[in-house]
Formats: structure tokens, C-alpha cells, sequence
């Protein structure tokens, strides 16, 4: 019987195999997986990776000048502040009385058009501000905006917030923090402080958090990866290398397109060749250059044809530049760049060439997710403080809107924020599908409508009011029609478009609408159409349309029975 003998390894070799089966391979360094640099190896926060402050302003500046002087960055990011923000966030006001809607409606449209009112500096309207704060967020990382006493908003860039050389509280690059974290003050520097001077605390204006009611006076704007993130990074700190080598690939290769350019032909001569005289094409004129050469200039010409001299070959020179494959490799780079930036490279490009119309689509539809979510942080961190701040303000103002807060069933700060949605890529089958899924009951007509970034409450209230006016109007209309030509019959529901049963009509049938529900018969005969018994048409035979229509189905059926058969 044999037996089985137990091999029992050192206690270290053991050790060592189970710990190498164990771990994970992202924490081992290899030949090819080096060890990152400022990854700390007993873990961090998310502020330690930026804790210089040198190299968090260089990150900030660096992607400034990207955003400036790049020539696809500063596009891009462009595109994706045109699809997030369109035609702008629009706020709904429901504090659940009409009249106070009606009047923090016009005053929030008083005061966001009215850039002396709005912009501390007097510059900008509120809808050009809140394109500065989303560029900033993506660009800088972050931005903040000072609500001020007198009622405007000031932007603040994000290298004016920083910490003092000589301090020793927790301040995170100028934001003070307390043991969990929250924010208790933030340090400003003056506008006009040099870029290479350190500041001073006593030149730094010290803004606290919050009020004494526990109101925000500083909104932060940043979009953190991390809870123990203080500041916001750009969005293009992962592609600095990308960006950087996409613009010396351009350079080099429109380089080496000039340079070919300035080649033309080459002679190819043997070793013995004795020559003669070159001819003479044109003009010719001797130059002197800076360090005493001289040269021989010649004039040329269009359609001028070189002559080769006995035992030369001459060889045209147009090389490929650039190659096929610098294309690929060109779009690669521009695709790393796009997804960083959330915005398909077809739409950073402008071309959709490359793609087909489901490849386009499906894209959009992506990146339409995040345009969502930088939609939302916007409301979040700077739209409904904002919002709520000014409705404050107005209340200490006016003894009016105090009078309207007091009211039972009145909330003086509702309201929602209607983002804008996107057109349909095929407008005719979306709506198709959508009116599939409502009829199936798949979902509802509050759902869908909430898919598309519209409130089922704001579009049936536009449409009954819509409705109304129209009615209203038509049956003025048709009344002062009647009363004017007396054998004229027309009823309002051809003025308003609608047919018997309060449906849209299409044109050919609201010409006699009205008359035939008056009994009255069409004078302009069956040319003008028309859906009542007085206008049905007849078969040569005699025969009316119904009966027609029997026959076939009865010629149908008799057909069927003969291939069972």
C-alpha cells in the first residue's frame, strides 16, 4: 500500500507562496509595472496629491493655456458648453400662488438681464456668468461666486483663493477647515497680485463660510472624484502629455509638408559625368548672404519644363505627407482627448464622416448622460443658492412679497429648474416610439416627458392655456364672420383647426366641417372633400364604396378556400 509522505516547506518559503497567491498584482512592482510616483504606499487623501502650492496654480495655469492657445481644446470645450447650457437653465417658479409666480418671475428676469444688477463688475448677464462658472469648473477645476450685500454676484477665479506662506491651521489652498472637514473660511487674494509674488495674510480678504443664520456666503463650484477632495482639477490634468504631443504631431507634419514643398526634382548623374552648362530658365540675379556667400537666384515661371543635360536622369519628388496612417494615429489622440472633455470626438470634430448614423446616435446618447450630470452639479452649487439667496433678498426688501410668504399653502422659495433637453436625432421615430410606450403603458406620459427634461405640469398647463386662446379667439372670429356674410355658416372649429370630436383636422376636411354638422351641404361639390353621407362617391355601377369593399373580401375568402384545396 502505498504511502503518502507530507512535504512540509520552511516556514518563510511558505509565507512567501501564500502572501504571492494572495495579493493583488496592482499593488507588486515588476520590470513592467513601476511604482508611481507621488502614490503614497500607506494610503492618502485626495488633497495630498496636490499639496504643493506651485504645482497646483501650474496645473491650473497649464490648462488655461490649452483652453487659449491649443487649436482643439479650446473648440472642444466650447462644443460642450454649448450642449449643456444651449439656450440656458431656466428656473419654474411654483410657490403655489399664480400672482407671486407672475412676480419673482419678473424680477428674476429684471435681474438676470440687467447685467449692472447681476455682475459685481457691471459685465456680464446672469446666462453669460453661468457659462463662465461651468468653463472655469472644466477648465480651472473650480470657481467661487460671492453673493454681496448689495445684491450682485462676484466671480472669483480659482487661483485668487490660496493659502499665506507662513500658516499653520488646516487651510487647504486657501480654504480653511475644520476637524470634519467643513468649510470655515476662505482666503481671497487681491485681484491685481502678481503671479510670481507670495501673499500675505493681511493682504488676503478672509471670507467666513457662512452667515449667521448658517447661509452660505461663499458658493464653491468644483466637480470632487473623491469626499476628501477640497479643491476641483481640471479636466484636462489626465491628457496634459496627450495634448501637448497632439499639437508637436501637427507642427511636425505641416513641417515636413513645407520642407517637401521646397523639392522638386532630383538628378541622378554617374560617377563619370562631365555635364555642360545648365540652361537658364529665367531671370537670373546674384545674392549676398550675412556671412559673405553668395548665391544664384532664378526666376520661374508656370509651365516651365526642366531639360536634363546627356547621361542625367532627372526624378520628380513628391513624397506622401501625410502617410495613411497618420491619420488613425491622429484621431486616436483626439479621441483620448474628447472622452476627457465627455463629448463624442465626432462632436469636438465637427465631422461625422467617420461614422455612421447608429455609430453618431449611439455617441450622443452618452455623452447626453453627462451633459445631465454637469447640469445638475450646476443647480446644486451655484443656480439654486443663487436663486435662493436673491428670493431672500427680495423678502427683506418688500413689504409685498413678506405679505404673500405669510399666506397659508405658500412657499415663497418654490421653484424647479428646467435644464434644456436635446432635439431628436430622428424626429419622427422618437416620437413615434414614445407614443408606442404611453399607448402600452410601459411607462407614463409624466415619465417620458421627464426623459426628455420636460415637467408633465408645465406642458399641460402650456397646452390648455394655448388651447383656450385659441378657442376664444376662433369662436370671436367666426361669430364676427356670420354676423358680417349671413350664408357664410362657418363655424369656429374651422378657424381653430379641430374637427367634430375636438381632434386636429387635416385642411382637406374643415371646409365643410361646420356646415355639415348645421345639416347644411357642401356647395363646392366633392372636389372640396369631405367625410359626411352626402359626399360618399359611387362606383361606376352603381355599386357605393362598402359594397366594393364586401366584394373584394368576399373574393378574398373563396380565394383562400381554393389553395386549401
Amino acid at each position: 500500500m502505498p504511502r503518502h509522505r507530507t512535504i512540509e516547506l520552511p516556514p518563510t518559503q511558505a509565507q512567501s507562496y501564500a502572501e504571492m497567491k494572495a495579493d493583488y498584482n496592482a499593488a507588486r512592482t515588476n520590470r513592467t509595472r513601476k511604482r508611481l510616483i507621488g502614490v503614497a504606499p500607506m494610503g492618502s487623501g485626495a488633497d495630498f496629491h496636490y499639496r504643493r502650492d506651485v504645482d497646483f496654480l501650474q496645473m491650473i495655469e497649464q490648462a488655461r493655456a490649452f483652453d487659449r492657445d491649443d487649436q482643439v481644446i479650446g473648440q472642444g470645450i466650447t462644443r460642450l458648453l454649448d450642449n449643456v447650457l444651449q439656450q440656458g437653465i431656466k428656473v419654474d417658479h411654483k410657490t403655489g400662488d399664480a400672482n407671486l409666480d407672475a412676480a419673482l418671475a419678473g424680477r428674476w428676469k429684471k435681474w438676470t438681464e440687467d447685467r449692472e444688477q447681476c455682475d459685481a463688475a457691471g459685465e456680464h448677464t446672469f446666462k453669460r456668468m453661468t457659462r463662465f462658472v461651468l468653463r472655469h469648473v472644466i477648465v480651472d477645476g473650480d470657481i467661487f461666486a460671492l453673493p454681496l450685500e448689495r445684491g450682485s454676484i462676484e466671480l472669483v477665479e480659482a487661483h485668487r483663493v490660496r493659502r499665506s506662506r507662513f500658516t499653520e491651521k488646516r487651510v487647504v489652498h486657501g480654504i480653511l477647515l475644520s476637524d470634519l472637514r467643513q468649510r470655515i473660511e476662505y482666503w481671497i487674494t487681491q485681484d491685481d497680485l502678481s503671479p510670481n509674488a507670495a501673499p500675505k495674510l493681511n493682504k488676503m480678504t478672509r471670507v467666513a463660510a457662512r452667515d449667521a443664520d448658517g447661509q452660505r456666503q461663499v458658493l464653491h463650484v468644483y466637480d470632487p472624484k473623491r469626499v476628501s477632495q477640497t479643491r476641483g482639477v481640471s479636466a484636462l490634468a489626465p491628457v496634459v502629455d496627450t495634448v501637448g504631443m497632439h499639437d508637436d504631431l501637427q507642427f511636425a507634419k505641416l513641417l515636413q509638408a513645407q520642407t517637401a514643398s521646397a523639392w522638386a526634382v532630383f538628378r541622378e548623374r554617374e560617377i563619370d559625368f562631365a555635364g555642360g552648362p545648365a540652361p537658364q530658365h529665367g531671370e537670373k540675379k546674384t545674392q549676398t548672404l550675412a556671412d559673405g556667400s553668395t548665391r544664384t537666384l532664378e526666376g520661374v515661371a508656370p509651365g516651365m519644363v526642366e531639360t536634363g543635360q546627356p547621361g542625367e536622369t532627372l526624378k520628380g519628388f513628391s513624397p506622401n505627407i501625410p502617410n495613411a496612417e497618420f491619420f488613425a494615429h491622429a484621431m486616436m489622440i483626439l479621441t483620448f482627448i474628447a472622452i476627457n472633455l465627455k463629448i463624442p470626438v465626432h462632436v469636438l470634430l465637427l465631422d461625422p464622416s467617420k461614422t455612421n448614423f447608429s455609430g453618431w446616435r449611439g455617441a450622443l446618447d452618452q455623452a447626453r448622460i453627462g451633459f445631465r450630470e454637469l447640469q445638475a452639479l450646476l443647480i446644486e452649487k451655484f443656480l439654486r443658492p443663487v436663486y435662493l439667496w436673491k428670493v431672500g433678498k427680495w423678502l427683506e426688501d418688500s413689504a409685498e412679497m413678506r405679505a404673500w410668504a405669510d399666506q397659508d399653502g405658500v412657499d415663497v422659495f418654490g421653484h424647479r429648474w428646467a435644464p434644456p433637453s436635446w432635439a431628436y436625432i430622428e424626429p419622427a421615430k422618437d416620437a413615434k416610439a414614445d407614443t408606442t410606450i404611453i399607448e402600452g403603458r410601459l411607462n407614463s406620459r409624466r415619465g417620458v416627458l421627464n426623459l426628455r427634461g420636460v415637467d408633465l405640469d408645465d406642458v399641460d398647463r402650456e397646452i390648455i392655456a394655448d388651447n383656450k386662446r385659441l378657442i376664444i379667439s376662433a369662436i370671436g372670429a367666426a361669430a364676427e364672420i356670420n354676423n358680417t356674410h349671413a350664408d357664410a355658416a362657418v363655424d369656429w372649429r374651422e378657424l381653430a383647426g379641430f374637427d367634430a370630436k375636438g381632434q386636429v383636422a387635416p385642411p382637406s376636411a374643415l371646409a365643410v366641417i361646420g356646415r355639415a354638422e348645421k345639416g347644411g351641404k357642401d356647395k363646392g361639390g366633392p372636389s372640396e372633400g369631405g367625410d359626411g353621407e352626402e359626399n360618399k362617391e359611387t362606383t361606376g355601377d352603381g355599386a357605393d364604396d362598402g359594397d366594393e369593399e364586401d366584394g373584394k373580401e368576399e373574393s378574398d375568402a373563396e380565394g383562400d378556400e381554393e389553395k386549401k384545396e
